[in-house]
């Protein structure tokens, strides 16, 4: 490590799994041991490269190949972190796990990780509860997950929650102290692990509790080339796993909220810590000025107090008051906004969690995609839901071009 950083050694890994070469392991082996090692400094950065620089991207692609690739590697990062186990082992077990076979035993409790991102909940997870809580009525039905992500889930009757929070800009020790929380609540033999490719588990690999209880839905090979959604592939994971034909997404969040008859579009500039997704100014402050000459009130969402995306929002709603466009800020947690979503008459932002929220809502939408990784990525984000979506693809577009599409999207989707 004194000559190599650690972002060199992730772009190493990358490049030979991209390549469908064969990853050098003791690459690996020696990002892992940076990554939990005293080092506090090298640790974070080692841990920001394995994943933000390697988990990633491999997820990103949807290729089935590189799940294996993915596979193969943090199989000997987990091994580094738990001595009791080896690489070869933690393979095998994933590749036990991920195998699509029915439940054949009546368990006494049902676990269902959170993905940890909000909008993967709702897209994925939601389906995967929704099919539990039909399948098993008589057991306990658990979601396992952080706070946030549960107050979207917060009046469902009989859902239960077990706190996991998760550090996504942890160190990979940070990332596996969970473990410990998971195999308590899974120790019953009797109970059941649906894992919807958490990050919770490290996508499938990390032990938590007797492989034939885990049923692991492989998000990023399912469905190989299909160009279906994730949430059209969740239905049908559940499908054939659980025996449920019509699973759907949903939400209860804690919080509701009504506007009356008044129409309200709601609008997200939030990009999940992927600045790669916004477009470019002036686009946000038009798009809040061309949405409230359509609809009328138009409520963004603020992002996190003293973040990135807050500093943007306000700009942009300034602006676009100035001109005398009607502009609110929700200010508070997420499932607040996702209640203010699902009373609203539009929906637009970029990909993101809201698109997911919407969908489940049954409110029409506009999204905007950028920064995406491959086709196939888009296909799975794409909402998908009941009602209208149009998807504006921005890659290459200039700002003004992007809103000219997203003026003709609003001609086409059914007035307020």
């Amino acid at each position: 490590m004194a000559n190599t950083s650690p972002n060199e050694l992730a772009a190493e890994l990358l490049r030979a799994c991209l390549a469908g070469e064969e990853p050098p392991p003791g690459v690996a082996v020696e990002l892992a041991r940076a990554a939990l090692g005293p080092d506090p400094v090298l640790a974070a950065a080692a841990s920001r490269a394995l994943f933000a620089g390697l988990a990633e991207p491999l997820a990103d692609r949807f290729e089935p190949a590189l799940c294996e690739a993915y596979a193969r590697l943090f199989s000997l990062v987990l091994a580094q972190a738990l001595p009791e186990q080896n690489a070869e082992d933690l393979f095998r077990r994933y590749q036990q796990v991920r195998q699509v076979r029915p439940v054949d035993f009546e368990p006494s409790r049902v676990f269902v990780l959170s993905r940890v991102t909000l909008g993967a909940d709702v897209a994925i997870t939601s389906v995967v509860l929704d099919a539990a809580r039909r399948r098993f009525p008589q057991a306990e039905l658990w979601f396992a997950g952080p706070q946030k992500a549960w107050e979207l889930f917060e009046r469902a009757p009989g859902l239960r929650h077990l706190p996991v929070e998760y550090p996504r800009q942890g160190t990979l020790a940070a990332r596996l102290a969970v473990r410990a929380v998971l195999e308590e609540a899974l120790r019953d033999p009797r109970a059941l692990l649906l894992d919807p490719d958490s990050r919770l588990t490290q996508l499938g690999l990390l032990p938590v509790c007797a492989p034939e209880r885990h049923f692991l839905f492989e998000s990023r090979a399912y469905g190989g080339a299909s160009p279906a959604s994730l949430t059209a592939l969740a239905q049908d994971w559940v499908r054939r796993v659980l025996g449920v034909e019509e699973a759907l997404p949903w939400l209860q969040p804690k919080f509701a909220c009504g506007f009356g008859p008044q129409p309200v579009a709601a609008v997200s500039l939030g990009v999940g810590e992927n600045p790669a997704k916004r477009v470019e100014d002036p686009f946000e402050e038009e798009l809040l000025v061309l949405l409230s000459q359509r609809i009328g009130l138009v409520m963004v969402d603020a992002g996190a107090p003293g973040s990135e995306e807050e500093e943007r929002v306000r700009r942009a709603a300034a602006k676009a008051q100035a001109r005398g466009a009607r502009v609110g800020i929700h200010e508070g947690p997420f499932a607040s906004f996702a209640a203010v979503i699902a009373a609203s008459s539009l929906y637009a932002g970029y990909d993101s969690a809201g698109q997911h929220v919407a969908a489940a809502a049954g409110v029409p939408q506009i999204c905007v995609f950028n920064g995406y990784a491959s086709e196939r990525a888009l296909q799975r984000w794409a909402p998908d839901g009941p009602a209208p979506a149009a998807i504006v693809r921005a890659p290459g577009r200039g700002p003004e071009e992007i809103l000219d599409e997203v003026r003709r999207a609003l001609g086409q989707l059914p007035s307020p």
